[in-house]
């Protein structure tokens, strides 16, 4: 499948990746028919999705299953009255009915927004106002569905609730039900071009309300880079991302760039996160390939994995989060795999990473890949040199890189803010060394300025996260008349700690900033310490510093 849209697939090195890598984009690219249903033509039999659960179910998908799903689904879906251009809402965590909608919904050129169902009344009603959301798919948990009803007297264009049970409440359809009575599928004639929106992703909203990413149908193909050449995986691969559906990380470890590489996708469906289930997954199922946050990692290396066979294990890639160099440290210890770090947002795809080619820096999110012309720019517009911080941009050139956000839905002005005079603001700030590698330092609202030093959280968050007292922390800026700002730490304390925190808590600041000046360079320690029992964050768990910054103005 690589071989349809890349002229040379195998490279020697990065510099050969660097140069050689192109992706032919056909037109009128569809998802759907271009990739699912080609697999099931060519080679219908081979393994697509291995979905269990924590009820011990198992199923292999095929990719003639997929393809015969996604159509009964894209069928019932017709009937209905859903086609091209509307908005469908899919709540699914981790089941394996979002597999069958977002393929379906790709096929009859609608628009498709993954959302989580740690959403509220007030979340769904601010989705459906703004994207103007026509269907919404969901679980049928009560909770969850009992969010989407109140919501809905005040969501005018909702006109379809399915639910994929085990609840189905009055004046919902049946998903399951609806698929098996489905009609045959037929194709619509021009379900979409290349330039149409075919994914929209809320964001986060750690400064403010969601933002609408729009994404153009061509996006899949800005991840072959992804799966191919930073997870690393083939076609005998069998792929572990562990993250929800309802975020966009989903799209980047469990379909696109996996499938096109024609790779098996495992998906463990779970209620609660156990660590050492995981492990065995690993164990039982021989996944060779597995991608997660550093916050699952350093769950995992405090279990005893002398009780599970990870032999079959082969890569590890890390996203979503800064990594720390001691959770490298360790898993690489335990297991001798390097974590492979990767960088992006919801307004891109990988840009960039730690690629096969590479020795990883523990800390560093790698070097720039071959699709963006990355850049870092200083506050006053000129390139940074190495070893200065800078925002990460990206230089357009004319052409909207492949992956790139196609806009903010039904916001021009936000979009030019971000995506203007042929660059698009990332909004993150980070460093280069001489070799090339990047490393994160923070947002580009979180810098700290102080005395003259220009302080990134992450850098601090590194230094306090090897101190055994601290569990989670945040690093924020505090004005101060003398140095412009200061460093605050807002920490959350390991159990073993909070009765010091009570007992002795001046000698416990003491420790822990001493402890970060001979971690890091001793004028990046927080002179101001905070303990909290937790820290506010996003619904997705990005934590809201513009919280803790708005509470230091008091």
């Amino acid at each position: 499948m690589l071989e349809r849209f890349l002229d040379k697939t195998k490279f020697e090195s990065y510099e050969d990746f660097m140069e050689n890598f192109h992706v032919n984009v056909p037109e009128n690219f569809n998802f759907g028919y271009d990739v699912v249903d080609a697999w099931a033509e060519k080679e219908p039999d081979r393994p697509a999705l291995l979905w269990t659960n924590d009820k011990g179910e198992k199923i292999q998908f095929t990719f003639a299953d997929i393809k015969r799903e996604s159509d009964k689904t894209a069928s019932f879906f017709q009937e209905l009255g859903i086609g091209k251009g509307d908005m469908v809402m899919l709540i699914l965590k981790r089941h394996y009915q979002f597999w069958f909608s977002i393929i379906a919904l790709h096929k009859l050129g609608a628009v498709v927004i993954p959302a989580t169902h740690l959403l509220t009344e007030k979340d769904v009603k601010y989705r459906c106002q703004m994207a103007g959301i026509k269907a919404i798919v969901s679980v049928g948990d009560k909770v969850v569905t009992d969010h989407i009803e109140k919501a809905l007297p005040e969501c005018p264009s909702v006109k379809a609730l399915i639910s994929t049970g085990p609840i189905v409440p009055e004046g919902w359809y049946d998903f399951n039900k609806g698929i098996e009575a489905a009609a045959p599928f037929v194709r619509p004639e021009a379900p979409n071009t290349n330039d149409d929106v075919s994914l929209l992703y809320f964001t986060s909203g750690t400064t403010g309300q969601p933002k609408m990413v729009a994404h153009d149908f061509t996006y899949p193909l800005g991840h072959i880079i992804t799966a191919s050449y930073w997870h690393n995986i083939n076609g005998d691969s069998l792929h572990l991302t562990l993250a929800d559906t309802g975020w966009g990380k989903a799209v980047w470890g469990k379909l696109y760039g996996q499938w096109i590489a024609g790779a098996n996708v495992f998906v463990y469906d779970f209620e609660k996160f156990e660590p050492v289930d995981v492990l065995h997954k690993i164990h039982d199922h021989g996944i060779t390939s597995f991608c997660a946050p550093p916050t699952i990692f350093r769950f995992l290396i405090r279990e005893d994995l002398s009780k599970f066979d990870l032999s079959t294990l082969k890569y590890c890639t890390i996203a979503g989060e800064a990594l720390n160099p001691s959770v490298y440290e360790e898993w690489l210890a335990l297991t001798g795999i390097k974590l492979m770090e990767g960088f992006g947002q919801t307004e891109t795809t990988l840009t960039i990473a730690t690629y096969p080619w590479l020795e990883p820096k523990p800390g560093s999110m790698g070097k720039k890949g071959p699709e963006y012309d990355i850049d870092l720019i200083t506050p006053d517009g000129r390139s940074a040199e190495d070893g200065e911080h800078g925002e990460i941009i990206v230089r357009v050139h004319g052409r909207k890189p492949l992956g790139l956000f196609k806009e903010y839905l039904h916001d021009p002005a936000l979009t030019k803010e971000a995506y203007d005079n042929g660059i698009y603001h990332t909004g993150d700030v980070a460093w280069r060394d001489e070799d090339g590698y990047y490393w994160f330092v923070g947002r580009t609202d979180d810098v700290i300025k102080s005395s003259g030093y220009r302080i990134g959280p992450f850098e601090v968050e590194s230094a306090l996260m090897t101190h055994p007292a601290v569990v989670e922390c945040a690093i924020t800026g505090v004005p101060d008349e003398i140095r412009g700002q200061v460093v605050k730490a807002t920490i959350v304390l390991a159990k073993d700690f909070e009765q010091r925190a009570e007992t002795d808590r001046e000698n416990l600041i003491k420790e822990i900033q001493s402890h970060v000046k001979r971690v890091t360079a001793p004028y990046k320690y927080p002179r101001i310490v905070e303990f909290v029992k937790e820290l506010p964050k996003t619904i997705s768990g990005k934590i809201r510093r513009v919280e803790i910054r708005d509470g230091n103005q008091d």
